[in-house]
């Protein structure tokens, strides 16, 4: 069962900072939704106890690449309270993005997950059209992304013409490959969470039924429907309860973080 919730966190986390839609997608960014210097921190909870807890932050670079300005993405992830003790995860994911195009020239990764232990550092060349990693060199097309820098690209999509139904794809490398992961959006709806209530855009990601998930089993993502675009929910359930992973702070932040107005519920 230990082993069961790290990868049901890993579905999640994938879910939560990895979320890109198959839409056409802007070479270029002219404004973005975050600056250096935003925090996120998120926690993960298996009913009532705490699971896991992830933090995100954006800072300046201070290598340049290709002599252009970048930014640094941090993405930890360590398991807490009880599960800690039985299962520690202490999971770090690093990633140098253009400042312009949004898209990542460097990718490190540092996992340790009980006594297992994974270390990573992928290189993008997007002229060539190659990922370069530990294990070997990886052909791509089209824009694909590391798991950090795919969520801080995803948070500059124009959604506004998203319609109930509509069904994309997710492009991202991690674990020597290109994975990818098909996404529907259900709509528009207001979502309870650890800091209030947010008007959100909802998805739902899909999940492979099995030893873990059941097989009507859904995981749920919702994401601000405002100009920061933050996942502020995650919701899976399981063979034996659910799993749920919620914002709790947010720091730094480009535009104001505004609860749905009680007024209008």
């Amino acid at each position: 069962m230990r082993k069961s919730l790290v990868i049901i966190l890993s579905v999640v986390a994938c879910a939560l900072f990895a979320f890109r839609m198959a839409i056409p997608l802007p070479d270029r960014i002219d404004e973005t939704a975050f600056k250096s210097g935003e925090v996120l921190n998120y926690r993960m909870k298996y009913g009532i106890f705490t699971a896991a807890e992830a933090h995100l932050r954006v800072e300046d670079s201070e290598v340049k690449f290709d002599g252009k300005p970048a930014y640094h993405i941090i993405a930890d992830g360590a398991t807490a309270g009880t599960f800690d003790v039985f299962y520690k995860v202490r999971n770090r994911y690093e990633s140098y993005i253009d400042k312009a195009s949004l898209t990542p020239y460097l990718y490190t990764e540092n996992r340790h997950e009980g006594s297992w232990h994974h270390a990573d550092k992928v290189t993008f060349n997007h002229g060539d059209d190659k990922i370069t990693g530990t294990t070997g060199t990886y052909p791509f097309s089209g824009k694909v992304f590391d798991f950090p820098s795919a969520y801080y690209f995803a948070r500059n999509i124009d959604v506004t013409k998203l319609h109930q139904g509509d069904t994309f794809d997710m492009r991202y490398f991690l674990d020597n490959g290109i994975q990818s992961l098909s996404i529907t959006f259900i709509g528009r709806e207001k979502v309870k969470t650890a800091l209030g209530r947010f008007n959100c855009l909802k998805f739902n990601p899909t999940i492979i039924p099995g030893r873990i998930f059941r097989k009507d089993s859904k995981l749920y993502l919702w994401v601000t429907d405002d100009a920061n675009r933050i996942p502020v929910k995650a919701h899976v359930e399981v063979v034996v309860g659910s799993l749920t992973m919620e914002l709790t702070s947010a720091a730094n932040l480009k535009y104001p973080l505004k609860t749905a107005d009680s007024k209008n519920d």
